[in-house]
C-alpha cells in the first residue's frame, strides 16, 4: 500500500511537470514579431502541437503550431500542411534556440488561420 502510495504521488509529479513544461510559453519573446514565408520541408500534425520545418529565405526554422484540433476546428487541415507547399507564418522567435518560432498565424493555401 505504501509503495502504491508513492508511485501515485511521483506519477502526479511527473505529469505535473510536464504540464507545466508544455506550458512554458516564456521561452518565446513575445516583445518580437516575425514573419516568414518559405516552403514546408517536413511536418508533424500531432500532440500536444503540430509543427512544420520551413526552408525560408531567412533560413531553416522549426516553428511550433497550435494542437491539432485547433487547427482542424480553425480550418486548417493536415492536408494543407504537406511538404513542398509554400506557407507564412507570423510569430515570435524562441530566446534561446535561434531556429525556432512559436506561430501565432499561418496562411497556407491562401486561407489565413489564427493558431491562438
Amino acid at each position: 500500500m505504501r509503495t502504491s502510495t508513492w508511485a501515485g504521488a511521483l506519477a502526479a509529479l511527473c505529469i505535473s511537470g510536464g504540464a507545466l513544461a508544455h506550458h512554458g510559453w516564456s521561452s518565446y519573446d513575445s516583445e518580437r514579431t516575425m514573419k516568414l514565408t518559405g516552403v514546408i520541408r517536413a511536418s508533424g500534425y500531432e500532440n500536444p502541437h503540430g509543427y512544420v520545418d520551413l526552408e525560408a529565405r531567412e533560413g531553416k526554422w522549426h516553428v511550433v503550431l497550435a494542437p491539432p484540433s485547433r487547427m482542424e476546428s480553425r480550418g486548417l487541415p493536415k492536408s494543407a500542411l504537406k511538404e513542398g507547399a509554400t506557407v507564412t507564418v507570423e510569430g515570435y522567435p524562441h530566446r534561446t534556440t535561434k531556429d525556432e518560432l512559436r506561430a501565432e498565424r499561418i496562411t497556407a493555401g491562401g486561407k489565413t488561420v489564427e493558431l491562438r
